[in-house]
């Protein structure tokens, strides 16, 4: 404690010295709750719901787990998992990963409020990831992201990063975020669906996407597979897939490459350029002892 004596940044003194005031103990009769002092807070209830985690999903985790030599690598797919059931990491999915895979709960949270794609409040139908990163930014993706914050927003104001238009897990509503790079930078301002590419976008290219998703409709992306929604994509991020292939090919494996994106290697292929070939023993360079 500090005395009128002593300034904040003073080191106290060693020993014992006495409280300024002091408080008694409670009686066993006394509403702590009626002197406590007014708030406009709600206090928070512990409660636990009911397991919205069945047996058809314990059963998924328990295939997880068993993919990888130590359970506890099985955390990211198993993290989408739970996504794929309640649209978001609950505290009920950190705590059901954490009795799967025999960790902390600590530790299933340290994981999933580290990764962006992990999402702690309910997501919409469709989640819409606009890149806002250096070259998207420049070539139109800010001016993508801030017409569609105005344009799903809803009494003047705008959207939020991460917001939902619409009651969350309802048809036609959506999640808005801006991203860092979506990797595809010459095909840029780029934007996704549910993971999905729409290429080249404008901003009124993407208001016209984000009132056609909606609708109800699923427009088809610039390339890729088609459109589903945010937690039949995540079912597929936990590495659970149509059993049938050409379900599968026609549904989650079509061809993402673009002709920009392989236009250097088909340039090389056309004027039979290689790259040098690495010789087996190469010598390593003389570094300079320190």
């Amino acid at each position: 404690m500090t005395t009128p004596s002593q300034h904040p940044s003073d080191t106290p003194e060693p020993g014992a010295r006495p409280a300024e005031q002091t408080y008694a103990a409670a009686s066993p009769d006394l509403d702590v709750k009626t002197i406590a002092p007014e708030s406009d807070d709600e206090m928070l209830v512990e409660s636990r719901t009911a397991d919205v985690f069945d047996a058809d999903i314990e059963a998924k985790a328990a295939e997880l787990a068993a993919r990888y030599p130590q359970s506890r690598s099985a955390l990211l797919p198993m993290l989408h998992l739970v996504q794929s059931v309640q649209g978001f990491v609950s505290q009920e999915g950190i705590a059901f990963c954490a009795r799967q895979l025999d960790l902390s709960e600590a530790e299933v949270s340290a994981v999933a409020t580290f990764y962006t794609m992990y999402k702690r409040r309910p997501c919409g139908q469709h989640l819409v990831s606009v890149c806002t990163n250096t070259l998207c930014a420049v070539l139109g993706g800010d001016a993508i992201y801030a017409r569609l914050s105005e344009h799903l927003g809803s009494d003047g104001e705008k959207l939020g990063h991460e917001q939902t238009a619409g009651e969350p897990g309802d048809p036609g509503s959506i999640t808005l975020e801006h991203a860092e790079c979506l990797a595809a930078c010459d095909l840029g301002p780029v934007l996704q669906v549910n993971y999905e590419y729409f290429d080249n976008q404008t901003p009124e290219q993407a208001v016209e996407l984000v009132d056609a998703l909606r609708r109800g409709e699923k427009p088809q992306p610039t390339r890729g597979a088609p459109l589903t929604d945010f937690k039949s994509v995540e079912r597929q991020l936990a590495g659970f897939f149509p059993e049938a292939d050409d379900v599968f090919r026609s549904d989650v494996d079509s061809p993402s490459q673009a002709v920009e994106t392989l236009r250097g290697a088909q340039v090389a292929a056309d004027r039979g350029w290689t790259a040098p070939v690495m010789p087996e023993n190469a010598p390593l360079p003389d570094l300079e002892a320190k």
